[in-house]
Protein backbone atom coordinates (compact mmCIF):
# COMPACT_ATOMS: atom_id res chain seq x y z
CA UNK A 1 0.00 0.00 0.00
CA UNK A 2 2.73 2.35 0.47
CA UNK A 3 4.86 1.35 -2.01
CA UNK A 4 1.13 2.60 -4.15
CA UNK A 5 0.68 6.10 -2.89
CA UNK A 6 4.49 6.51 -3.16
CA UNK A 7 4.52 5.58 -6.74
CA UNK A 8 1.12 7.98 -7.00
CA UNK A 9 2.40 11.51 -5.30
CA UNK A 10 6.01 10.53 -7.64
CA UNK A 11 4.22 10.67 -10.30
CA UNK A 12 1.66 13.23 -9.52
CA UNK A 13 5.30 15.58 -8.77
CA UNK A 14 6.72 14.88 -12.04
CA UNK A 15 3.78 16.02 -13.88
CA UNK A 16 3.29 19.09 -11.78
CA UNK A 17 4.17 22.91 -12.15
CA UNK A 18 7.76 22.87 -12.33
CA UNK A 19 8.03 20.63 -15.68
CA UNK A 20 5.56 22.43 -16.71
CA UNK A 21 7.52 25.51 -16.92
CA UNK A 22 10.37 24.20 -18.22
CA UNK A 23 8.53 23.26 -21.54
CA UNK A 24 6.98 27.23 -21.48
CA UNK A 25 10.03 29.50 -22.96
CA UNK A 26 8.92 32.28 -21.77
CA UNK A 27 10.11 32.14 -18.49
CA UNK A 28 13.47 32.19 -19.35
CA UNK A 29 14.16 29.82 -16.45
CA UNK A 30 17.77 30.28 -15.00
CA UNK A 31 20.08 27.25 -13.56
CA UNK A 32 19.43 28.94 -10.10
CA UNK A 33 15.72 28.09 -10.61
CA UNK A 34 16.20 24.28 -11.84
CA UNK A 35 18.65 24.14 -8.92
CA UNK A 36 15.34 25.81 -6.45
CA UNK A 37 12.62 23.47 -7.77
CA UNK A 38 14.73 20.35 -7.39
CA UNK A 39 15.39 21.62 -4.27
CA UNK A 40 11.66 22.09 -3.50
CA UNK A 41 10.97 18.61 -5.17
CA UNK A 42 13.54 16.72 -3.07
CA UNK A 43 11.69 18.59 0.33
CA UNK A 44 8.09 17.06 -0.51
CA UNK A 45 9.14 13.68 -1.33
CA UNK A 46 11.36 14.28 2.03
CA UNK A 47 7.91 15.49 3.91
CA UNK A 48 6.45 12.19 2.76
CA UNK A 49 9.38 10.13 3.89
CA UNK A 50 10.70 12.11 6.83
CA UNK A 51 10.19 13.12 10.12
CA UNK A 52 9.24 16.96 10.75
CA UNK A 53 12.64 16.99 11.88
CA UNK A 54 13.96 17.44 8.75
CA UNK A 55 11.35 20.08 7.51
CA UNK A 56 13.05 22.35 10.50
CA UNK A 57 16.58 22.59 8.34
CA UNK A 58 18.98 25.23 9.50
CA UNK A 59 18.26 26.64 5.44
CA UNK A 60 14.35 27.19 6.54
CA UNK A 61 14.92 28.56 9.45
CA UNK A 62 17.50 30.96 8.08
CA UNK A 63 14.99 32.24 5.33
CA UNK A 64 12.46 32.60 7.38
CA UNK A 65 14.13 34.94 9.58
CA UNK A 66 16.29 36.82 7.42
CA UNK A 67 17.28 40.43 7.80
CA UNK A 68 14.97 43.54 6.21
CA UNK A 69 15.74 46.78 4.42
CA UNK A 70 18.46 48.28 4.91
CA UNK A 71 19.91 47.36 8.51
CA UNK A 72 23.23 45.59 8.85
CA UNK A 73 23.00 41.63 7.97
CA UNK A 74 20.93 43.02 4.67
CA UNK A 75 21.61 39.67 1.98
CA UNK A 76 23.39 40.91 -1.00
CA UNK A 77 23.09 38.72 -4.37
CA UNK A 78 26.89 38.28 -5.54
CA UNK A 79 26.07 35.01 -7.61
CA UNK A 80 23.64 35.05 -10.10
CA UNK A 81 23.34 31.15 -10.15
CA UNK A 82 21.78 31.64 -6.52
CA UNK A 83 18.76 33.97 -7.34
CA UNK A 84 16.04 31.82 -5.99
CA UNK A 85 18.08 30.22 -3.17
CA UNK A 86 16.09 33.03 -1.09
CA UNK A 87 13.02 35.22 -1.38
CA UNK A 88 14.55 38.38 -1.56
CA UNK A 89 17.79 40.68 -1.91
CA UNK A 90 19.07 43.87 -0.57
CA UNK A 91 20.40 46.79 -3.09
CA UNK A 92 20.56 45.09 -6.22
CA UNK A 93 21.71 47.28 -9.15
CA UNK A 94 19.71 47.64 -12.43
CA UNK A 95 21.75 47.55 -15.66
CA UNK A 96 21.05 49.57 -18.78
CA UNK A 97 18.88 47.12 -20.54
CA UNK A 98 16.41 46.67 -17.41
CA UNK A 99 16.49 50.60 -17.25
CA UNK A 100 15.68 50.82 -20.48
CA UNK A 101 12.80 48.26 -20.30
CA UNK A 102 11.03 49.82 -17.10
CA UNK A 103 11.45 53.45 -18.65
CA UNK A 104 9.86 51.74 -22.48
CA UNK A 105 6.74 50.04 -20.06
CA UNK A 106 6.27 53.46 -18.33
CA UNK A 107 5.98 55.17 -21.30
CA UNK A 108 3.54 52.66 -22.63
CA UNK A 109 0.99 52.65 -19.62
CA UNK A 110 1.32 56.91 -19.82
CA UNK A 111 0.22 57.24 -23.36
CA UNK A 112 -3.19 57.91 -22.48
CA UNK A 113 -4.19 59.91 -20.31
CA UNK A 114 -7.35 60.58 -17.87
CA UNK A 115 -9.68 63.07 -19.19
CA UNK A 116 -9.84 66.40 -16.73
CA UNK A 117 -13.40 65.45 -15.56
CA UNK A 118 -11.93 62.16 -14.38
CA UNK A 119 -8.68 63.80 -13.23
CA UNK A 120 -10.57 66.04 -11.05
CA UNK A 121 -13.06 63.74 -9.85
CA UNK A 122 -10.39 60.85 -8.52
CA UNK A 123 -8.67 63.87 -6.68
CA UNK A 124 -11.67 65.31 -5.45
CA UNK A 125 -12.90 62.12 -3.89
CA UNK A 126 -9.64 60.84 -2.21
CA UNK A 127 -11.17 60.58 0.78
CA UNK A 128 -14.05 58.63 0.11
CA UNK A 129 -12.03 56.22 -2.49
CA UNK A 130 -9.76 55.90 1.21
CA UNK A 131 -12.65 55.32 3.35
CA UNK A 132 -14.29 52.48 1.10
CA UNK A 133 -10.73 50.87 1.02
CA UNK A 134 -10.73 50.64 5.05
CA UNK A 135 -13.83 49.59 4.75
CA UNK A 136 -13.13 46.77 2.88
CA UNK A 137 -9.87 45.89 4.29
CA UNK A 138 -10.40 47.37 8.41
CA UNK A 139 -6.65 46.78 9.63
CA UNK A 140 -5.86 43.35 7.40
CA UNK A 141 -4.26 45.14 4.32
CA UNK A 142 -1.29 46.67 5.94
CA UNK A 143 1.20 45.10 8.58
CA UNK A 144 2.58 46.88 11.69
CA UNK A 145 6.37 48.23 10.66
CA UNK A 146 8.22 46.64 12.92
CA UNK A 147 11.22 47.34 11.20
CA UNK A 148 10.59 51.16 11.55
CA UNK A 149 13.53 51.00 14.58
CA UNK A 150 15.77 49.29 12.03
CA UNK A 151 15.17 51.69 9.48
CA UNK A 152 14.27 54.77 11.82
CA UNK A 153 16.08 54.40 15.09
CA UNK A 154 14.77 57.60 15.80
CA UNK A 155 11.42 56.24 16.42
CA UNK A 156 13.00 53.47 19.20
CA UNK A 157 11.90 53.66 22.57
CA UNK A 158 14.99 56.19 24.00
CA UNK A 159 16.85 54.95 26.67
CA UNK A 160 16.72 58.09 29.15
CA UNK A 161 13.03 57.53 29.24
CA UNK A 162 12.08 60.93 31.21
CA UNK A 163 12.64 63.19 28.42
CA UNK A 164 10.03 64.43 26.98
CA UNK A 165 9.28 64.26 23.11
CA UNK A 166 6.38 64.18 20.32
CA UNK A 167 5.88 62.80 17.33
CA UNK A 168 3.32 63.45 14.54
CA UNK A 169 2.26 60.87 11.82
CA UNK A 170 0.62 62.06 8.45
CA UNK A 171 -1.54 59.66 6.88
CA UNK A 172 -1.52 57.62 10.18
CA UNK A 173 -4.02 54.66 8.06
CA UNK A 174 -5.07 52.64 10.89
CA UNK A 175 -1.95 53.08 13.05
CA UNK A 176 0.82 50.64 11.42
CA UNK A 177 3.39 52.39 12.44
CA UNK A 178 1.95 54.22 15.71
CA UNK A 179 0.94 51.25 17.64
CA UNK A 180 4.59 49.33 17.38
CA UNK A 181 5.89 52.92 18.68
CA UNK A 182 2.99 52.37 21.68
CA UNK A 183 3.95 48.96 21.92
CA UNK A 184 7.53 49.32 23.06
CA UNK A 185 7.92 52.76 24.34
CA UNK A 186 8.11 53.04 28.29
CA UNK A 187 8.62 56.67 27.93
CA UNK A 188 5.83 58.55 30.01
CA UNK A 189 6.38 62.16 28.20
CA UNK A 190 6.29 60.78 25.02
CA UNK A 191 3.36 62.15 23.12
CA UNK A 192 2.19 60.91 20.08
CA UNK A 193 -0.16 62.37 17.61
CA UNK A 194 -1.54 60.91 14.22
CA UNK A 195 -3.60 62.12 10.86
CA UNK A 196 -5.61 60.49 8.46
CA UNK A 197 -8.06 61.72 5.77
CA UNK A 198 -10.23 58.34 5.74
CA UNK A 199 -12.77 58.85 8.99
CA UNK A 200 -12.64 55.03 8.72
CA UNK A 201 -9.01 54.83 9.23
CA UNK A 202 -9.26 56.89 12.60
CA UNK A 203 -12.18 54.77 13.63
CA UNK A 204 -10.68 51.79 13.35
CA UNK A 205 -6.98 52.62 14.73
CA UNK A 206 -9.07 53.79 18.25
CA UNK A 207 -10.59 51.02 18.25
CA UNK A 208 -7.42 48.76 18.29
CA UNK A 209 -6.40 47.20 21.34
CA UNK A 210 -2.97 48.38 21.83
CA UNK A 211 -4.17 52.29 21.27
CA UNK A 212 -3.56 54.22 24.47
CA UNK A 213 -5.46 58.08 23.90
CA UNK A 214 -3.69 58.67 27.24
CA UNK A 215 -0.48 58.99 25.02
CA UNK A 216 -1.97 59.34 21.53
CA UNK A 217 -3.91 61.82 20.19
CA UNK A 218 -5.31 60.63 16.07
CA UNK A 219 -7.65 62.80 14.20
CA UNK A 220 -9.29 63.27 10.77
CA UNK A 221 -7.67 66.21 8.68
CA UNK A 222 -6.80 66.64 4.83
CA UNK A 223 -3.13 67.36 4.86
CA UNK A 224 -3.37 69.33 1.76
CA UNK A 225 -5.25 72.11 3.41
CA UNK A 226 -3.36 75.55 3.61
CA UNK A 227 -4.13 75.69 7.22
CA UNK A 228 -3.90 72.47 9.66
CA UNK A 229 -6.06 72.13 12.48
CA UNK A 230 -3.47 70.50 14.82
CA UNK A 231 -3.61 69.84 18.57
CA UNK A 232 0.15 71.36 19.11
CA UNK A 233 1.88 74.40 18.58
CA UNK A 234 4.09 75.36 15.80
CA UNK A 235 7.60 74.42 15.99
CA UNK A 236 6.48 71.47 19.01
CA UNK A 237 7.22 68.55 17.05
CA UNK A 238 11.00 66.48 17.33
CA UNK A 239 9.44 63.85 14.68
CA UNK A 240 7.33 64.16 11.60
CA UNK A 241 6.72 60.97 9.99
CA UNK A 242 5.83 60.26 6.34
CA UNK A 243 5.59 56.92 4.80
CA UNK A 244 3.62 56.13 1.37
CA UNK A 245 2.24 58.99 1.89
CA UNK A 246 3.15 61.64 -0.27
CA UNK A 247 2.68 59.63 -3.14
CA UNK A 248 -1.19 59.50 -2.28
CA UNK A 249 -1.37 63.56 -2.71
CA UNK A 250 -1.53 65.06 -5.75
CA UNK A 251 2.02 66.79 -6.94
CA UNK A 252 0.84 70.10 -6.95
CA UNK A 253 -0.15 70.18 -3.26
CA UNK A 254 3.19 68.33 -2.21
CA UNK A 255 4.55 71.53 -1.76
CA UNK A 256 2.34 73.30 0.07
CA UNK A 257 2.17 69.64 2.67
CA UNK A 258 6.16 70.10 3.11
CA UNK A 259 5.47 73.57 3.95
CA UNK A 260 3.63 72.59 6.88
CA UNK A 261 5.74 70.01 8.25
CA UNK A 262 8.61 72.74 8.53
CA UNK A 263 6.21 74.89 9.97
CA UNK A 264 5.18 72.98 12.86
CA UNK A 265 8.38 70.47 13.32
CA UNK A 266 11.13 72.03 15.98
CA UNK A 267 14.34 73.72 15.24
CA UNK A 268 16.40 70.58 14.80
CA UNK A 269 13.64 68.31 14.31
CA UNK A 270 13.60 66.04 11.61
CA UNK A 271 11.67 64.90 9.08
CA UNK A 272 11.54 60.81 8.56
CA UNK A 273 10.30 59.84 5.00
CA UNK A 274 9.73 56.13 2.55
CA UNK A 275 7.68 56.00 0.16
CA UNK A 276 7.52 54.58 -3.84
CA UNK A 277 10.66 55.05 -6.23
CA UNK A 278 10.59 55.35 -9.98
CA UNK A 279 10.24 52.15 -12.10
CA UNK A 280 8.71 50.47 -9.14
CA UNK A 281 7.28 47.29 -9.73
CA UNK A 282 3.96 48.66 -8.80
CA UNK A 283 4.18 51.54 -11.57
CA UNK A 284 5.02 49.03 -14.64
CA UNK A 285 1.91 46.67 -13.89
CA UNK A 286 -0.18 49.72 -14.44
CA UNK A 287 -2.31 49.22 -17.46
CA UNK A 288 -3.05 51.74 -20.18
CA UNK A 289 -5.76 54.74 -19.48
CA UNK A 290 -5.08 54.33 -15.46
CA UNK A 291 -2.24 57.49 -16.04
CA UNK A 292 -3.48 61.07 -14.33
CA UNK A 293 -0.60 62.50 -15.33
CA UNK A 294 3.31 61.73 -15.77
CA UNK A 295 4.33 58.92 -12.87
CA UNK A 296 1.05 59.77 -11.15
CA UNK A 297 -1.82 56.79 -11.62
CA UNK A 298 -5.06 55.72 -10.15
CA UNK A 299 -5.09 51.95 -8.42
CA UNK A 300 -8.40 50.14 -9.55
CA UNK A 301 -10.13 51.10 -5.80
CA UNK A 302 -9.57 54.85 -6.78
CA UNK A 303 -6.68 55.60 -4.80
CA UNK A 304 -3.75 57.62 -5.95
CA UNK A 305 -0.31 56.87 -6.49
CA UNK A 306 3.15 58.90 -7.73
CA UNK A 307 6.57 57.63 -8.19
CA UNK A 308 9.30 59.45 -7.72
CA UNK A 309 12.91 60.22 -8.27
CA UNK A 310 15.79 60.91 -5.59
CA UNK A 311 16.31 64.20 -7.68
CA UNK A 312 12.33 65.36 -7.64
CA UNK A 313 12.63 64.48 -3.13
CA UNK A 314 15.50 66.39 -2.90
CA UNK A 315 14.52 69.83 -4.59
CA UNK A 316 11.21 69.22 -3.12
CA UNK A 317 12.23 69.17 0.58
CA UNK A 318 15.00 71.36 0.40
CA UNK A 319 12.67 73.92 -1.43
CA UNK A 320 10.72 74.75 1.89
CA UNK A 321 14.42 74.92 3.66
CA UNK A 322 14.40 71.40 5.33
CA UNK A 323 18.61 70.25 5.16
CA UNK A 324 19.20 66.65 3.67
CA UNK A 325 20.52 63.77 6.28
CA UNK A 326 20.23 61.07 4.32
CA UNK A 327 18.23 60.08 1.20
CA UNK A 328 18.23 56.27 -0.68
CA UNK A 329 17.02 54.31 -3.26
CA UNK A 330 16.23 50.96 -1.63
CA UNK A 331 16.35 48.78 -5.12
CA UNK A 332 14.92 44.95 -3.42
CA UNK A 333 15.17 42.05 -5.62
CA UNK A 334 11.79 39.99 -4.54
CA UNK A 335 11.53 36.36 -5.67
CA UNK A 336 8.35 33.70 -6.30
CA UNK A 337 10.70 30.74 -5.94
CA UNK A 338 7.17 28.57 -6.64
CA UNK A 339 6.95 29.83 -9.90
CA UNK A 340 10.46 31.39 -10.53
CA UNK A 341 9.48 34.51 -11.12
CA UNK A 342 11.65 38.00 -10.25
CA UNK A 343 10.03 41.31 -8.73
CA UNK A 344 11.72 44.17 -8.51
CA UNK A 345 11.12 47.18 -5.79
CA UNK A 346 11.76 50.59 -6.25
CA UNK A 347 11.83 52.35 -2.50
CA UNK A 348 13.05 55.91 -1.22
CA UNK A 349 13.76 56.53 2.04
CA UNK A 350 15.03 60.14 3.51
CA UNK A 351 15.62 61.79 6.69
CA UNK A 352 15.29 65.48 6.34
CA UNK A 353 15.83 68.23 9.11
CA UNK A 354 14.92 71.60 10.53
CA UNK A 355 17.52 73.90 10.86
CA UNK A 356 18.24 75.13 14.73
CA UNK A 357 19.02 78.74 13.20
CA UNK A 358 15.95 79.84 11.32
CA UNK A 359 16.18 81.58 8.08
Amino acid sequence: MKQLKMQKLTSMLTASAPLQLLKRSDHNLELGCLRSMTMSLSTTLGKYLSSQRYLASTKWEHTRNRKKLLGAGSRRLTDAREVFEFNAWDHVEWDAEQEQAAEAAVKRNSETKMSNNERERFKADAPKFWDSFYGIHDNRFFKDRHWLFTEFPELAPMETIDAPRSIFELGCGVGNTILPILQYSTEPQLRLYGCDFSARAIEILRNQPQFDNRRCDVFVMDATQDQWQVPFEENSQDIIVMIFVLSAIEPTKMKQVLENCYRYLRPGGLLLFRDYGRYDLAQLRFKSGKCLEDNFYVRGDGTMVYFFTEQELRDLFTAVGLQEVQLIVDRRLQVNRGRCLKMYRVWIQTKFRKPLEQP
